[in-house]
């Protein structure tokens, strides 16, 4: 029995005390914000790999095809394995990038006529048209000998190729859906056969299963729970700190730390641009992928934070963040709740020494290669807004959170089990309202510089599409839109 002991006491003091030093470690890097750059080299060795993996997919597919030209039925791949764009299989078609589609349509629709979106004037009927721009004049209105004599099927077939389109592949469903990668991860969730092309590939698959599931798991678990906890203990005693100048930048070095914590559970790698424009104060906006973009962004700045109340994992996170700032939770149900979130806002940014409140006006996730409908709520408040502008790189692992489909938990389990986090962000100048400017036009011009920046494709459509159906007042403006084409006098 003393035996045992002494082996269990042994064994605890080999394996505890480095990995205790390890967390030591990122705890006082994330204080002082710096990092050793293990993180950055591990994706540079991912990089190596997955070029590695994509000659010999490349290699494997040439084999199985023989002589026949892989440009005939095959999109070309880039030969340095970098996000860089590529054209269609004949060379023509739009241009694509890794995980991101630059068009207005995406996939196999090519929308090049009528698009039709919310509000008619802003139907495209040229494929060069953006939804901001001028649109075409309608057709002049006929007399009815003149329509009898002249009409054209070609009156109704705009809306026709339209509906058929739509029920082939819509602009709003496919934001909802997990970006297509045009290069293989080694993650099987992003196909169904690649590891079995060769040995080498298999090999390296499972030496990488192995490496994700029984070291990097384990690992991230551990780190996530020893950083909430972190996080739970230090937002208390901030949270008894007296209001004042101190605690405000006690606040802001707290987070910053405990949020570099987290973000070591995703093994993250997050560059930020423009720095000169982080937000100070007043409201920040940007794009919505999923709720990493809260720790993303708060590794670099302190924010509050504005959104739905939850429960669960996020429920903790939630009340322990409102003990040391103020933050604003609501229920999407409850109108009248919303009415004093409107109020509290105004009161939060008409307070300079408030730190900066964080708002994604989408109100849901998008899947990354796109930014749909701005709210016009933090529009409406006034003061200066500062725009943010998220990219996540998907070939290290989708970071959209489909809540409709997956619990909190599975999405963190899936994040804990992809090779990594990366993504850019880019502060962009603040913006201010225009005299004769509507809440709805400036919130328009914002999302449309976040999309500009970002790479991402501009819709008006709601998100909360994928919760609802389309409103019927919508279709009656489309329907009136129409009977105006075939009006006579």
């Amino acid at each position: 029995m003393a035996l045992l002991w002494t082996v269990v006491t042994v064994s605890c003091s080999i394996f505890l005390t480095p990995f205790l030093m390890f967390l030591l470690a990122i705890i006082f890097l994330a204080s002082i914000g710096k990092s050793l750059g293990v993180r950055r080299l591990y994706v540079k060795i991912l990089l190596k790999i997955f070029e590695y993996g994509r000659q010999h997919i490349e290699i494997a597919k040439k084999d199985r095809q023989g002589s026949r030209d892989n440009s005939d039925d095959e999109e070309e791949i880039p030969e340095d394995g970098k996000n860089k764009p590529y054209a269609n299989c004949n060379g023509t078609g739009p241009y694509k990038i890794n995980g991101f589609v630059p068009t207005s349509a995406g996939g196999v629709i090519s929308r090049d006529d009528l698009i039709l979106v919310p509000d008619p004037e802003q139907n495209i009927n040229t494929g060069n048209v953006t939804p901001t721009e001028s649109m075409p004049e309608l057709p002049r209105r006929r007399s009815f000998e003149t329509l009898k004599r002249e009409f054209q099927l070609s009156d109704v077939l705009d809306y026709v190729k339209t509906g058929v389109e739509a029920i082939i592949e819509d602009q709003v469903t496919m934001r909802f859906e997990a970006e297509e990668l045009k290069s293989w991860n080694l993650l099987t969730r992003t196909n169904h056969y690649y590891e079995f092309i060769s040995w080498r590939l298999s090999a390296i698959w499972m030496v990488g299963f192995f490496v994700r599931y029984f070291f990097l798991l384990p690992l991230r678990i551990l780190i996530c729970f020893i950083g909430v906890m972190w996080l739970t203990i230090c937002t208390g005693i901030v949270g008894y700190v007296p209001e004042g100048p101190f605690k405000r930048w006690l606040n802001h070095r707290v987070s910053i730390m405990c949020f570099g914590v987290l973000s070591s559970a995703l093994s993250s790698v997050i560059t930020y641009h423009n720095p000169e424009n982080r937000p100070k104060n007043g409201i920040c906006v940007a794009n919505h992928t999923s709720p990493i973009d809260v720790l993303v962004l708060a590794c670099d700045n302190c924010y509050a934070l504005i959104g739905q109340r939850h429960g669960g994992f996020l429920g903790v996170l939630q009340r322990a963040l409102a003990r040391a700032s103020p933050h604003i939770w609501f229920e999407r149900s409850e109108v009248k709740d919303r009415e004093a979130v409107a109020k509290r806002l105004r009161e939060h940014v008409s307070d300079p020494h408030n730190p900066p409140i964080l708002i994604f006006p989408e109100g849901t996730c998008i899947n990354n290669t796109s930014v749909m409908q701005f709210k016009k709520g933090s529009f409406e408040v006034g003061g200066v807004i500062y725009p943010v502008a998220i990219k996540y790189d998907p070939k290290f692992g989708d970071a959209f959170w489909n809540s409709s489909r997956y619990s909190m938990v599975h999405y963190l389990y899936r994040m804990m089990t992809s090779w990594a986090i990366v993504c850019d962000v880019w502060y962009l100048p603040p913006m201010t309202q225009q005299p004769d400017e509507s809440a709805i036009d400036f919130a328009n011009r914002v999302k449309r510089m976040i999309a500009r920046q970002g790479g991402l494709v501009d819709l008006v459509w709601d998100g909360q599409l994928k919760r609802m159906k389309p409103k019927k007042e919508w279709k009656e403006k489309q329907q009136e839109e129409f009977s105006k084409r075939l009006k006579v006098d």
